[in-house]
């Protein structure tokens, strides 16, 4: 079912906030709230930053390493040769954790054969095909001025391409595919949200916003830390008043009797600081961060006593391991998607989709095998081969060993 142009609009309208607010985060450009009562007037609108939401998506990315395509009788390989790759599928990765999902562009260059470019989700969006996980229809803005108002905008339908420039219609071209050229690609799909789940969740943002706060509050006590505060009684109160700064530097201080002659002028300190509670919440913040992402405190800044060996450090991981197969899953599929149109438009026929059937993605593993648990897949594959001889070849010992 189509909506039209205009309802598209509204839709990446409404979208475009919260992807805006995600990429903040990202960023490390995100504002905290401040609740005014620890902060002095002057510190009220300061902001520090911390890189955990970059982290949490940055982790997962670079563990996403596509491979090839399994029995690539259609050719596929070399369009993602010929389209850089090895920063289109990244880029598209990186965009989809970030804002729940991506899109690719496909367009024809000048010798007719497929051009792919990646568009955030801040600049596109269009009405999915639950089944097969493309569009029934998609728009793109193109090219944005200085105001960020759209100069170049697209229409995909399975008919035809539209191009406009400022709201005014500009070329028009018929489709050579049975889908609109526009893939979403898309992370952690449902069937409440089509378009997937951001890896920066509402929970991310939140323990975010609580550890900046934490900074924060520990820098402003990091001053009095550094410089408890001092007190003084029995002073005349027609003695000159104390340069505060002066008198927490200086190494030599006068004071002199009161005019009755009495020795009463007292010198004090308040008790200093601690640093420790604020160092304990940030790290409770980091321990609830690191459960939410399936990343460990070591990840986060909060190094362990001893080094970890290599198993330790899979098992640890094991979420995210399990983040990283679910997202090859539902990547595979766009990755699949785009290619089986670009396709269609460099052989200029509308391929079914069915006949793409044993074109199957395959990945990298997400933690490749060191040195020991190699020895230890070797017994593995020994015994495997003495009960069924011929099983373990060299695509499954692929997906064991990344070797």
């Amino acid at each position: 079912m189509e909506y039209g142009l205009a309802h598209l609009k509204n839709k990446l309208a409404l979208k475009r906030m919260r992807v805006k607010t995600r990429y903040s985060f990202y960023e490390m450009k995100n504002a905290t709230f401040d609740f005014g009562i620890s902060s002095p007037p002057d510190l009220r609108y300061w902001n520090s930053c911390v890189g955990w939401c970059a982290k949490g998506v940055d982790a997962l990315a670079d563990r996403l390493a596509f491979r090839k395509f399994k029995e690539d009788a259609f050719g596929l390989e070399e369009i993602l040769n010929l389209n850089n790759r090895d920063i289109l599928l990244p880029s598209a990765f990186l965009g989809a954790l970030i804002a729940s999902c991506s899109f690719v562009y496909i367009v024809e260059d000048e010798t007719g054969f497929p051009r792919l470019q990646v568009i955030d989700a801040m600049n596109a969006t269009g009405t999915m095909d639950a089944t097969t996980q493309m569009l029934t229809e998609g728009y793109a803005v193109l090219e944005r001025d200085n105001a960020d108002q759209p100069v170049l905008e697209a229409y995909f339908t399975k008919d035809f391409t539209a191009w406009y420039s400022r709201g005014e219609l500009v070329d028009q071209r018929e489709n050579k595919a049975p889908y609109p050229l526009l893939v979403p690609v898309v992370y952690r799909p449902d069937s409440v949200r089509e378009f997937g789940r951001s890896r920066i969740s509402r929970a991310c943002m939140s323990l975010t916003g609580s550890a900046l706060r934490t900074i924060k509050r520990s820098e402003i006590a990091a001053e009095f830390y550094s410089f408890p505060q001092k007190w003084v009684t029995g002073l005349d109160n027609s003695a000159e008043d104390l340069d505060s700064w002066k008198a927490a530097m200086s190494t030599m201080m006068r004071f002199d009797k009161n005019e009755d002659g009495q020795d009463h002028v007292k010198l004090g300190q308040f008790s200093q600081q601690s640093m420790t509670p604020h160092v304990e919440q940030l790290r409770m913040f980091a321990s609830l961060f690191a459960g939410e992402t399936g990343l460990t405190l070591d990840d986060l800044g909060f190094a362990g006593d001893n080094p970890s060996s290599a198993e330790a450090i899979k098992a640890a991981h094991e979420n995210l391991r399990l983040s990283a197969r679910s997202a090859q899953r539902s990547f595979g599929v766009g990755i699949l998607n785009a290619c089986y149109l670009a396709a269609c438009v460099r052989d200029n026929y509308k391929y079914l989709r069915t006949q793409l059937n044993m074109e199957q993605p395959q990945w990298y593993p997400a933690f490749p095998a060191d040195v020991s648990t190699i020895g230890l897949v070797g017994d593995a594959i020994g015994k495997i081969e003495a009960a069924f001889p011929g099983y373990m070849d060299a695509d499954k010992l692929f997906e064991l060993t990344g070797i």
